[in-house]
């Protein structure tokens, strides 16, 4: 997701003032992809659209598999919207931009500006689909694990709408993989040189995870495994897209979204352990 980066401090901008907004891509560079009447409809969105569609569509198809009821999935689904949404939005705000949104609390609500980090969907649809599902009382696991290859597709095909938009780019590069990322009007953000498409690494990532965990919901020996696994892997892989990508740095060379995939992959190992090996006995 993190549809918009205005990062006061990040690999190539260390000296940046600390709360000082830089630009990186807002809603005055974004392409549009074409008009139907006075509706304009931009790339991620578009993206975000495809992919929630498509991932509760396969999210029912693998329910219906187990036996689960496709309203649960239906419902499940608007929970980890919404959840998600203001996950990302809240993560934005009190991690990359908090001294500006303290100035200017009402811009909170300006989701149209920009400003979503996917590790806060993932955390805040976590947090409102784990309620959903003990307040329903149905199978934490079994609708985890349901849910794990639709969020690793839908992460890969809103990284598409990312490099359509411009968004979440990478460090510059003279490689044959580098990417001048031009707007309307030639105007290049945030300066025309090539960079490393991260938002490709980051879509191949989610169309691999994607293959793995579809193949792997056929084939797991425990409730769970689907979900854990994804979680390890995309954590892993987001740990080496970070490498190439500009993002807000934490401390060092390590980035926040660095951070956050470390502490995910310590307890996900360990429940995968776990689960396995009551699987086992």
């Amino acid at each position: 997701m993190d549809n918009v980066e205005k990062p006061s401090k990040t690999k190539l901008q260390k000296m940046a003032p600390v709360g000082k907004v830089v630009d990186r891509g807002g809603n005055r560079l974004i392409p549009e992809l074409f008009k139907l009447g006075p509706i304009t409809v931009f790339p991620w969105g578009l993206s975000l659209s495809i992919a929630i569609l498509l991932g509760t569509f396969i999210g029912i198809k693998l329910a219906g598999a187990i036996g689960i009821d496709a309203d649960r999935v239906l419902d499940l689904a608007i929970v980890l919207v919404v959840g998600g949404v203001v996950g990302a939005r809240l993560f934005y705000v009190f991690i990359y931009e908090p001294a500006y949104y303290f100035r200017e609390p009402l811009q909170i609500l300006a989701l149209w500006n920009g400003g979503m980090v996917y590790y806060g969907a993932l955390i805040g649809g976590f947090i409102t689909g784990t309620l959903y599902v003990v307040r329903k009382r149905l199978p934490f696991w079994k609708f985890s694990d349901v849910v794990a290859p639709p969020l690793a597709l839908g992460y890969g095909i809103v990284r598409i709408g990312c490099f359509l938009n411009g968004c979440c780019y990478g460090t510059p590069t003279q490689s044959f993989l580098g990417v001048i990322f031009r707007y309307s009007g030639g105007t290049a953000c945030p300066d025309p040189v090539p960079r490393y498409p991260t938002q490709i690494f980051s879509s191949l990532l989610g169309f691999l995870l994607f293959g793995l965990l579809m193949y792997l919901s056929k084939k797991k020996r425990f409730d769970g495994q689907v979900f854990l696994t994804f979680l390890i892997l995309y954590s892993i892989g987001r740990i080496i897209v970070e490498y190439f990508r500009e993002n807000l740095i934490v401390f060092g060379n390590i980035t926040v979204s660095q951070l956050v995939s470390v502490l995910i992959i310590i307890p996900a190992v360990v429940f995968y352990l776990v689960r396995g090996r009551e699987a086992k006995n």
